[in-house]
């Protein structure tokens, strides 16, 4: 038996500059960090040796790796020959809300496959494998900095290469910093999930659109400026340029927010928030606020209605969690 686990991540700024089309033009950049919230999954041979059992939001029981309907497991296991396996995938967060949990996934079991097959693979391989996954086999209309948080972990500047390369800087803050920063923000869950990819194939398209390449540049300004800010310990800048973000992100794509989300946002921002986001691609998941904690308790009842997700950081990222060679043989 073998478990995997991978975080979740929030995105403070930058977003939409990681996809192909824009980076591979101007270069991208965001600023992320990874939460203590993660998916887990776990291995072990199947008692039918050619054949499959997988466990997720669904369950398959099929002969022949074709025949798996889940797209990233057939094809990361088509990669490592995996056959013969018993498959199980749980997580602390529904899918669809904002927080990179394809990506999560994605980076978890190509770990958990590199462990089946006594394997070692680095962090940023496996975030590079991932994006080879996810974009080049399966054609997914996403950028990468989902892939390089999770598999990394961490508070992290993240820059996009025009020629492909992704550097990943871990941001090193002093102790009260950090424990500021992970104090003065809040996670609220809007009760929608979305497909990030009718979004992100809009936002796309868009990136010949004059008003909307400027503001993506305006965005990865946002993510140097923030990085900068951090390192000087300058914390409560990260209010304001949620705030500004967040404007821009709104003109990138239609249904990227909506009356329900901008009313949320508005009653935020009333009761002590100083900027906020919703995270993802948008149209529904989580609404992320930077709040001073002596205002905490009011912008809790002002947000009553909808779910609050305490939540503390994660430095690992992407990591094994049991390892029993012994149960491998059958």
């Amino acid at each position: 038996m073998i478990i995997t686990k991978a975080p979740f991540r929030i995105s403070f700024a930058g977003g939409g500059s990681d996809l192909a089309s824009y980076y591979k033009k101007y270069g991208g950049a965001v600023v992320s960090t990874t939460i203590d919230k993660y998916i887990y999954l776990s291995m072990h041979p199947y008692f039918f040796e050619n054949g499959y059992i997988l466990k997720y939001s669904k369950t398959e029981q099929v002969d022949g790796i074709d025949k798996i309907e889940h797209s990233i497991i057939r094809e990361v296991f088509r990669k490592y020959n995996i056959k013969g396996v018993d498959f199980n995938s749980s997580s602390d967060i529904p899918s669809g809300t904002g927080l990179g949990s394809s990506s999560a996934f994605t980076c978890a079991l190509i770990q958990l496959c590199n462990a089946y097959t006594e394997k070692y693979i680095t962090k940023e391989e496996i975030a590079a494998e991932a994006c080879h996954i996810e974009i080049d086999v399966l054609g997914g209309p996403i950028g990468k900095q989902d892939q390089y948080a999770c598999a990394c972990g961490g508070l992290s500047f993240i820059e996009f290469e025009s020629d492909g390369e992704v550097i990943v800087e871990r941001l090193f803050l002093p102790y009260e910093g950090y424990r500021k920063l992970a104090k003065n923000l809040m996670l609220f869950y809007t009760g929608k999930s979305r497909s990030a990819g009718t979004i992100l194939s809009e936002q796309k398209k868009n990136i010949d659109d004059g008003k909307k390449v400027e503001n993506l540049h305006k965005m990865v300004k946002l993510a140097r400026l923030l990085k900068k800010e951090l390192l000087n310990n300058n914390i409560d800048a990260l209010g304001e340029i949620l705030h500004q973000g967040w404007i821009y992100k709104k003109e990138l794509a239609v249904g990227i927010s909506e009356n329900a989300i901008d009313n949320y946002y508005e009653i935020a921002i009333k009761n002590g928030a100083e900027g906020g986001k919703l995270l993802g691609a948008g149209g529904g998941g989580f609404l992320l606020f930077y709040v001073k904690e002596e205002n905490h308790s009011r912008l809790r009842r002002a947000m009553s209605e909808i779910k609050e997700m305490p939540f503390t950081f994660d430095n690992k990222g992407t990591s094994i969690i049991y390892y029993n060679r012994q149960s491998l043989s059958v």
